[in-house]
C-alpha cells in the first residue's frame, strides 16, 4: 500500500499484535492510521504461540472467527527440571494455540479492510516531536527517505529496535546477567505431544516450550543465554545436543519430532529489564513497553491488552477530552497498574530459573506444594478484557 496522505491522526511503528490491534480499534473509530512494518506478511516470528484465554473475547471483537478455526484449547502445564523431574498442573484460565504466521496475517487483513494504511517492508529511521510528530522512513532496499506527520505516535516494534539505540533508552544501560543477552530459537514440528498440554522443559541456562497450534503442528520454542550458543560457535544443533538433550524429555521430543521446512528461526539480544512506557512523547506498547519472560506464557495477551488500554486514551485525546500530558500520564499509570506486577514477577522468576541445581530444587518444591504454581500463574495472568 502507498502513503496517500501527508498527515495522519496516528502513526504506529511495528505491526505485531499490539500495533495491529491498536490500528484496528482506532481506524474503526474513524481516525486515520498509518502502520509501519519492516517485514512482509505473512511471516514467522520467534514466539511461544500460546495465548491465554483472557484474550479470546478481545480477538473476536477485532473480527477473528476463533470458533471457526478449530484451535487447540490448552488446559494444563507440564513442567520438567533439567534432571528430568516432572510436575503437571491445571491452568486456572487456560489458553489456546495459534501461529503468529496465521494470526498476524489475519489481523493485517482486518486492519487494511478497516481502513488502516499498512506500509510493509519499511524501516522507520527517525521520529521528531514539536507539537506534532514527523516520522522519517524508507522502504527496504530503497535509501530514499520519506516523511509523514501525525498527531500521535506509538511504538509497537517489539523487544528491541534501532530507535531504542538512537534514544539511548534506559533499559539498555541496565546490566543484569539474569535479565539480558538471551537468544530465542523456534521450530514448527509434527510431534507426539498432547494437544491440550503445554510443556515447559528446563535446561542449563534456558527453557523450552512445546504446544499445539493449527494444522496438526506444534510450536517448539526455547530461550537460552547467548553464552550457550557462543560456546558451540553458533551451532544451534550442537548446542541442543550438548545442553538441551541433558533433559531427557527434550531429548525425546527433538529425536522423535519432524521439523517443518524453513525452521529454525532465531532472535538475539533479548532483554527483560524494566522499560519506560513513554519515550520522547512516543507511546510504547507491547514488548516495546515491557517484555514478560516467556516462562510466564503471557506475552501475547499483554500486547493485546495494552493496545486496548492505549486506544481508550488516544480516543480521549483526539476528541479533545484530555490534553497530551494527561494522555501520557494517564496511560503510563494505567499500564503500570495493569502490568507492572506481572512483569516484576516474571523478572523474579527469570533470576531463579536457569541454573540446573536451583531449577531442579524449584520444580521439586512445586511438586511438593502445587498450590505455589497456581499462585504464580495467577500473578502473571489477568482476567478477560
Amino acid at each position: 500500500m502507498t502513503v496517500d496522505k501527508l498527515k495522519y491522526d496516528v502513526a504506529i511503528i511495528g505491526a505485531g499484535l499490539a500495533g495491529l490491534s491498536l490500528s484496528i480499534q482506532l481506524s474503526r473509530k474513524g481516525y486515520s492510521v498509518i502502520l509501519f512494518e519492516k517485514e512482509k506478511f505473512p511471516f514467522h516470528k520467534v514466539c511461544g504461540e500460546y495465548i491465554s484465554l483472557e484474550s479470546w473475547d478481545f480477538l473476536k471483537s477485532l473480527g477473528l472467527p476463533l470458533e471457526e478455526l478449530n484451535l487447540p484449547i490448552i488446559k494444563s502445564l507440564m513442567l520438567t527440571s533439567p534432571n528430568g523431574k516432572t510436575l503437571q498442573t491445571e491452568l486456572p484460565l487456560g489458553g489456546f494455540g495459534i501461529s503468529r504466521y496465521f494470526l498476524d496475517a489475519a489481523l493485517a487483513d482486518i486492519a487494511k479492510n478497516s481502513g488502516v494504511t499498512l506500509i510493509e517492508e519499511t524501516k522507520v529511521e527517525g521520529i521528531e516531536f514539536d507539537d506534532e510528530f514527523k516520522i522519517q522512513f524508507n522502504r527496504i532496499n530503497d535509501s530514499a527517505k520519506q516523511t509523514v506527520k501525525a498527531n500521535i505516535c506509538c511504538a509497537a516494534y517489539g523487544k528491541k529496535s534501532n530507535l531504542d539505540v538512537k534514544w539511548n533508552r534506559s533499559f539498555l544501560q541496565l546490566k543484569d546477567s539474569r535479565l539480558d543477552n538471551y537468544v530465542g530459537i523456534k521450530y514448527h514440528v509434527q510431534a507426539n505431544w498432547k494437544e491440550n498440554v503445554i510443556g515447559l522443559h528446563n535446561f542449563e541456562n534456558g527453557y523450552c516450550g512445546i504446544s499445539k497450534i493449527e494444522d496438526d503442528r506444534y510450536c517448539l520454542c526455547y530461550m537460552t543465554r547467548a553464552g550457550n550458543l557462543k560456546k558451540y560457535k553458533g551451532s544451534i544443533h550442537d548446542m541442543e545436543r550438548e545442553i538441551l538433550f541433558k533433559n531427557k524429555h527434550l531429548k525425546k521430543i527433538f529425536s522423535e519430532c519432524k521439523i517443518i521446512d524453513s525452521f529454525p528461526i532465531s532472535i538475539s539480544q533479548i532483554n527483560f529489564n524494566k522499560k519506560t512506557v513513554v519515550e520522547n512523547n512516543v507511546l510504547m506498547l507491547g514488548d516495546a513497553a515491557g517484555t514478560i519472560t516467556p516462562l510466564c506464557g503471557n506475552g501475547m495477551s499483554l500486547a493485546l491488552h495494552s493496545s486496548k488500554i492505549l486506544a481508550g486514551f488516544i480516543v480521549q485525546f483526539l476528541s479533545g477530552t484530555i490534553d497530551r500530558d494527561q494522555l501520557e500520564m494517564g496511560y503510563e499509570q494505567e499500564w503500570n497498574k495493569t502490568f507492572s506486577k506481572r512483569l516484576r514477577t516474571g523478572r523474579i522468576l527469570q533470576r531463579f530459573f536457569g541454573g540446573s541445581t536451583l531449577t531442579n530444587l524449584f520444580v521439586q518444591t512445586f511438586k511438593m506444594f502445587p498450590f505455589l504454581v497456581q499462585s504464580i500463574i495467577k500473578k502473571t495472568h489477568g482476567r478477560p478484557f
